[in-house]
């Protein structure tokens, strides 16, 4: 089968298309036939060397959804011909950037009709990093007052709308004037440009902060956070990390690390056939030009999620 692979870490012209074995299932795993592959900065974290993989050659990419080919020993939710979609256990199950990958049958939930595979390919690392941090970590209830930074990207623009459908107030941070239009269409009830205002004197006290900035963004957001607030942040800072220990802070300051999850999957499946949760495509590639579409990530700064299309199997509309 064709995938992506890189022999050494670098920028986007490390990735190249290659011929290498078909995968073939274990016991409770199953065969995909991919349809598209979603693309996240995590991804171009560990192209370029010194996050958690380093054995070389490898092939990139979480997100899958497409087509189950052939079911291992004991799998019993699914069986060939269903469509699915999920994420490749993270980070040691890496590989969707090919035709077929192989991952635990409980790390996917089945594709809701209402998705396309490129739609369905950009939710589930992004979309299961909000999940777990809005609902499974948070706790987050009707009425509370959510913060939402970088709420046009790939994580924040999914965060918006499950805290949303928690019932939640929900306040997003934007960089630039033409964001904030974007974010309101997502249901946000105060957008906020960080490039003129500082959220930290506007926006009053919160209940829940999502931060995938790091920075002065997170002390700033903690001045902010209610005594029985919950800030998730995605970015390990060990310096803020010890500052806010010493501070007496670091209870309410919580690290995640997206983890595969079925239940998880199924609730984001259910949000997304309800219509209450809804990706933003930026721009979709084949997945030959996967170099193309790490340069675009990482130059530009973009709204919502690129996708991979394996060609021929997955129309290319991203209306």
């Amino acid at each position: 089968m064709r995938a992506i692979r890189q022999d050494e870490f670098g920028g986007p012209e490390v990735l190249k298309e290659a011929t290498v074995p078909m995968p073939v299932p274990d016991v409770g795993e199953i065969r995909i036939a991919v349809r598209a592959a979603g693309v996240n900065p995590t991804d171009c974290q560990h192209r370029a060397g010194g996050l958690f993989l380093n054995d070389l050659p490898l092939t990139l990419g979480w997100d899958v959804s497409g087509v189950v080919e052939s079911v291992g020993l004991g799998v019993t939710i699914f069986q060939p011909g269903d469509e699915v979609f999920g994420m490749l256990p993270y980070p040691y199950g890496v590989g969707a950037y090919a035709e077929y990958v192989v991952g635990p049958a409980r790390s996917f939930a089945r594709k809701p009709a209402e998705l396309d595979h490129v739609r369905a390919a950009a939710l589930p690392l992004a979309a299961l990093t909000a999940y777990q941090a809005i609902v499974d970590t948070a706790g987050l209830r009707p009425g509370q007052r959510a913060l939402i930074h970088a709420a046009s990207g790939g994580v924040g623009h999914l965060a918006v709308q499950i805290a949303k459908a928690r019932g939640a107030h929900v306040i997003g941070t934007v960089l630039g004037k033409d964001r904030q239009e974007f974010v309101r269409g997502l249901g946000a009830d105060e957008v906020v440009d960080n490039a003129t205002t500082d959220f930290a004197e506007t926006v009053g006290e919160v209940d829940f902060v999502l931060d995938t900035l790091s920075g002065d963004i997170r002390s700033r957001s903690l001045s902010i956070l209610r005594p029985d607030g919950t800030m998730v942040t995605t970015v390990p800072n060990g310096a803020a990390d010890a500052a806010e220990r010493e501070a007496g802070q670091g209870g309410r300051v919580r690290m995640i690390g997206v983890q595969a999850d079925h239940a998880g999957m199924k609730a984001i499946a259910d949000l997304a056939a309800s219509g209450a949760l809804r990706p933003q495509i930026h721009a979709t590639f084949p997945l030959a030009k996967a170099a193309e579409a790490h340069a675009l990530l990482e130059n530009e700064r973009t709204t919502g999620k690129i996708v991979l299309v394996a060609e021929g199997r997955e129309d290319r509309n991203t209306d």
